[in-house]
């Protein structure tokens, strides 16, 4: 590591050169995955891992998602039979909401977030303010490792008792904060209210939720600079802002691909799909692993010089079964439609409700050429979700980029 403008050549290296890298770890961590992990030996069984060497054969591996894992743990406690470590091996093992049970290495900086903090302008020898929960969940873990990791000092403040936060971090001076946005200005305006000095703050890396622009030039005025970041309880460190503001820059030692919600076909370069990421961690290889969120990949690399991949950053869910007249719809189902119907370029399944309060389907599709008749569209439809629905042709790139294969525009009652 170099007390440059970047964390360590890696983020600087020859994208060609970080593609090699990444396909020469996947088959021995795919062939690690279903020798020590009964789960991926289960899910992986017809894969031979020294044939998974690109991206094209990454994409043929069955995707599992977070949506999942609830089940996979409760038949096979506690990780599902995805850890290749006992329990007792591991640092720390967290119980997000679910509960879905997360293990934590004892490798240092195991989340890789002090890569994270170090383009939010973190260095050794700074007190870090930890605003993240300590209790069960593994933000303020992640956060922590990855400071001491960069030779930082964290103050665990944890979530809520405002007023002791503002104290602490008035009397102990930290250069700057890691939570949520929002807690962020709760502790400022708490400040404010307190006469208390909490201007030591000038830096501050911001997760967990979205980090809307009147929040972010709100902490500008204030003389603080927040930089998002983007990860999961199970992955850890996803994407992470730098200097550019132009995106998340993905993290080194992860595998990112964007797929159709519902599916697991990459989409096409810049469409908004499901962010699917295979992280090259041997306690816990997770290969192919649905996050449910929404993003896009952007074109060419960031002005900052870091020659990762970029995303948008989280735009949504993708998780969108809904319930129509009693029965659930799912996105895997309108891809079963397209599958059926090679014509089909894209489709987006509008659910709502007529006058007469009744649910309402329509299955929007641009075609491509010859177009297929709307009436052989439906049946499929029908026989695919046992539900009747009607079929419009609309013209190609009319539809939206935002991930949405069905939009339930329903009124919440």
């Amino acid at each position: 590591m170099t007390e440059g403008r970047y964390y360590d050549r890696l983020e600087t290296r020859d994208p060609e050169e970080r593609e090699r890298a990444l396909m020469a770890a996947l088959p021995r961590i795919v062939a690690l995955a279903k020798e020590r992990a009964p789960g991926f030996a289960r899910i992986l069984a017809h894969v031979d891992p020294q044939a998974v060497t690109d991206r094209r054969a990454l994409a043929d591996l069955p995707v599992t998602r977070k949506s999942s894992l609830l089940e996979l743990q409760r038949q096979t406690p506690p990780f599902g039979g995805l850890a290749t470590v006992a329990p007792g091996e591991l640092a720390r093992i967290f119980a997000s909401p679910g509960p879905i049970y997360d293990p934590e290495g004892r490798r240092p900086d195991y989340w890789r977030t002090a890569r994270v903090l170090y383009a939010a302008g973190f260095r050794k020898g700074d007190v870090v303010h930890n605003c993240f929960s300590y209790h069960l969940t593994p933000a303020g873990s992640m956060y922590e490792t990855g400071a001491h990791a960069l030779g930082c000092a964290v103050i665990p403040g944890g979530t809520g008792q405002t007023e002791l936060q503002v104290r602490a971090i008035a009397d102990l001076r930290p250069a700057g904060y890691v939570g949520t946005p929002s807690f962020l200005k709760i502790i400022l305006t708490k400040a404010e209210e307190l006469g208390a000095d909490v201007t030591s703050l000038r830096k501050a890396s911001v997760s967990g939720e979205a980090f809307p622009a009147p929040i972010r030039k709100e902490l500008e005025a204030r003389g603080i600079a927040a930089y998002q970041a983007y990860g999961t309880a199970d992955v850890g460190m996803i994407a992470y802002e730098t200097e550019a503001r132009e995106g998340l820059v993905l993290s080194e030692d992860v595998i990112v691909e964007i797929v159709r919600p519902g599916t697991g076909d990459v989409a096409p370069p810049g469409e908004v799909g499901e962010l699917v990421v295979t992280v090259l961690t041997p306690e816990y290889p997770l290969i192919r692993f649905g996050t449910g969120d929404l993003s896009a990949f952007l074109p060419g690399h960031s002005p900052c010089g870091r020659t990762n991949f970029r995303i948008k950053g989280w735009m949504g869910r993708a998780d969108q079964r809904t319930k129509v007249k009693g029965m659930f719809v799912d996105p895997a189902q309108i891809a079963e439609v397209v599958r059926r119907h090679k014509e089909i370029v894209r489709a987006r399944l509008v659910v709502s409700r007529d006058e007469a309060a009744l649910d309402r389907m329509v299955l929007k599709v641009e075609m491509g050429a010859p177009a297929e008749s709307t009436d052989a569209i439906a049946a499929t439809l029908q026989d695919v979700t046992k539900l009747r629905g009607t079929v419009e042709i609309v013209p190609q790139g009319s539809l939206p980029n935002d991930g949405k294969v069905i939009d339930d525009t329903r009124p919440v009652d």
